[in-house]
């Protein structure tokens, strides 16, 4: 009886679910797989050093194909979608805004541990070790790029209530005003040349973005005609072409990211109306049962792929290396039509890898029972401490003692969320 019961609750919760953002997230998340594997080009020298090359960004159809693949206004707009049903049910429940940024740092802090931990040891052994400082550099530097995203996305999400009520009382002027900051600051940092200015945008990029995410969660989106969407995407891809032909942005999206800038925003409308567009036929996909059990298992584990993916596909390179005939010259026709196999062979080793991992990304966040939260100082202090390593990694790209760094912040940062005896015990 009770098994039928959970199975009918179930089959409640996915009925009330908007399934094409589950498949929309961990396709989001293979993408950056396929690009990160199609980037990465390991060879030998002619004089037998090892050389570390850029395939895909030496084609010259590399920066027309980034105004596709560049999903990242999409992460974040699913983020949003995310953030406000969680918390409207966490309102219902009687939760506050410290009980979410709790739940929001322990989701991000929890699987970036064991990596900052695995760099701080990995980088530590090949320093001792002697290793080429310039190659450990730029390895760790690629290994590294990833972990932006958890300091701009956890800013996001950890804000998310407040922009919700500011959504749900001027939802309109609140998307202006933060467009209007994201030109603002674009236009400061374009005068001055002072790229650091751009980092205001790490709010008013972002923050526009997932109040897209909010938009779609209420539906405004789905109200709307095919043909007002497709005039959606038509207007903001026309306007991104304006701004790069002007000069004052790369055509290259990549370039654009970070610090993040105006073009991520048209970018961010004209995904999410994409995705409205083909909503129906994803939806239909997305009803057979076994489509539904691989977009799961992949999205539960989501995060921790999109951590490990880089130290895998670095790995599967360097042993390729003692195999020759496993390791074409990158770039080379051979090496291209090698890129499926290894994908395959990538994905296989990160679900290996996600097996005793992903228990980091999918624990409870809950407060047991005659035990109580972490008080707001502490909560607010641990969203600090896992955004900065995180921040540290995108100004100066990952080396050890920012390793180091982000483990011991992250461990801190843990440890004062954890569940605490009440004070009167």
């Amino acid at each position: 009886m009770s098994i039928s019961l959970d199975s009918d609750v179930a089959r409640a919760a996915i009925a009330k679910r908007d399934l094409v953002v589950d498949l929309a997230r961990v396709a989001c998340v293979l993408l950056v797989v396929v690009i990160h594997l199609l980037m990465i080009g390991v060879g030998i020298g002619a004089d037998g050093a090892i050389i570390a090359s850029r395939p895909l960004e030496a084609q010259p159809w590399f920066a027309a194909a980034t105004w596709a693949g560049q999903i990242m206004p999409l992460f974040f707009a699913l983020g949003g979608f995310t953030a406000l049903t969680a918390w409207r049910s966490l309102e219902r429940r009687g939760g506050d805004q410290v009980d979410f940024v709790r739940g929001r740092v322990l989701r991000l802090a929890r699987p970036a541990l064991p990596l900052f931990l695995f760099f701080s040891v990995a980088l530590g052994a090949a320093t001792l070790a002697g290793v080429d400082a310039a190659l450990l550099d730029t390895v760790a530097t690629g290994v590294g790029s990833p972990l932006w995203f958890l300091g701009a996305f956890l800013l996001a999400q950890s804000f998310a209530p407040m922009m919700v009520r500011l959504h749900e009382v001027a939802p309109a002027r609140t998307m202006l005003v933060l467009f209007a900051g994201a030109v603002a600051v674009d236009a400061a940092r374009i005068a001055t040349g002072i790229d650091e200015i751009g980092l205001a945008n790490l709010v008013f990029v972002w923050f526009f973005v997932q109040q897209l995410g909010f938009w779609y969660s209420d539906g405004w989106f789905r109200a709307r005609r095919p043909w007002q969407l497709l005039g959606f995407v038509v207007l903001a891809f026309a306007v991104l072409g304006g701004l790069v032909a002007a000069g004052w942005y790369s055509p290259d999206m990549l370039v654009n990211l970070n610090p993040p800038t105006v073009p991520l925003a048209l970018l961010g409308i004209a995904q999410v109306s994409l995705l409205t567009l083909v909503h129906r036929p994803l939806a239909a996909l997305m009803r057979g049962k076994r489509m539904q059990a691989g977009v799961f298992f992949l999205g539960a584990r989501a995060m921790t792929i999109y951590l490990w993916h880089l130290p895998v596909i670095i790995a599967v390179a360097g042993i390729a290396l003692l195999v020759p005939p496993l390791s074409p010259a990158p770039g080379s026709p051979a090496w291209w039509a090698t890129r499926l196999l290894v994908f395959v062979v990538v994905l296989a080793l990160v679900l290996l890898v996600s097996m005793p991992l992903s228990r980091f990304e999918t624990a409870s966040t809950a407060i047991p029972e005659g035990l109580r939260r972490p008080d707001a100082a502490a909560t607010w202090t641990a969203m600090a401490l896992t955004l900065l390593p995180a921040f540290a990694v995108m100004q100066f790209f990952l080396d050890l003692p920012i390793a180091l760094m982000g483990a011991v912040w992250l461990a801190i940062a843990l440890w004062l969320l954890r569940s605490r005896r009440p004070q009167n015990a």
